[in-house]
């Protein structure tokens, strides 16, 4: 099913996709916050190379991989109003700050023989191309990853917002929401309570009821409406992407019908 096109790049025949992959085509979100590693700051080279070659193994299943991440490792907006910036304009700062973890991503990406495009809400052509929901779904079905920066383009709206608006215009068919040593939606912050339970299905309703952080009531709500399914899971476990994939149970499956 795999073999190697003009300039190295690895391709996927997806008309062959294998009968047992779960999910066809995946949005994967990342925050920016899980690119630092043990830093405070920036990217750890070793962090941001083993989700690429989560990335390329998912890919090399015949799965359709768009991404979208955060930026809070090098900005954040409610860091910026801290100071005493306009809300607005440190969101705009954020998202610019998404955009600079997009490029690094496709890089490492293009090192591994994955042909990539980053598309951004904010134009700038020079880097990368405008967000144009068509133009994104014939990549992913040309055998291209897709990375969304910018977030919608807007202030005073989340990565998890924008990664749920990217999912409902391409068509996704699961979320991958990837956390950091959190191996899963808890009734509690199992990080503060060492008796909080791990729920392996909940409803969107639930979620929305009880007040868990999965994503925000805003990317909730789209999921729902769209029908989207959500998979909470730890990243920093190595394989849990290929897993996702092939439909094993990892983590906690948010859904329309999921039961608590």
């Amino acid at each position: 099913m795999n073999r190697t096109g003009r300039r190295g790049m690895i391709r996927v025949d997806l008309q062959a996709i294998m009968a047992n992959v779960q999910y066809r085509r995946i949005l994967l979100k990342l925050s920016g916050e899980a690119l630092m590693g043990t830093q405070s700051f920036g990217i750890e080279p070793a962090v941001i190379d083993r989700i690429a070659d989560e990335v390329v193994t998912a890919y090399q299943l015949g799965a359709q991989i768009a991404v979208v991440v955060g930026g809070g490792n090098i900005f954040r907006g409610v860091q910026g109003s801290a100071w005493g910036m306009d809300k607005a304009a440190a969101d705009y700062v954020g998202m610019l700050a998404t955009i600079m973890n997009c490029l690094i991503l496709q890089e490492v990406l293009h090192k591994k023989g994955i042909d990539t495009r980053v598309q951004t809400a904010i134009a700038m052509p020079e880097v990368a191309e405008p967000f144009i929901r068509l133009r994104a779904i014939r990549h992913l079905e040309k055998g291209r990853v897709v990375i969304f920066g910018g977030g919608t383009g807007n202030p005073h709206v989340t990565t998890d917002t924008a990664a749920a608006l990217r999912a409902a215009e391409i068509k996704a068919d699961v979320i991958l929401m990837a956390k950091n040593n959190v191996d899963g939606v808890y009734d509690d912050d199992p990080r503060k309570n060492p008796g909080a339970k791990k729920i392996n299905t909940i409803s969107f309703d639930q979620v929305i009821r009880q007040g868990l952080k999965v994503m925000d009531p805003a990317a909730i709500s789209i999921c729902q409406q769209n029908n989207i399914p959500i998979v909470v899971f730890d990243f920093a476990k190595p394989g849990s992407i290929e897993k996702i994939v092939l439909g094993e149970t990892i983590g906690t499956l948010v859904g329309s019908h999921a039961g608590g």
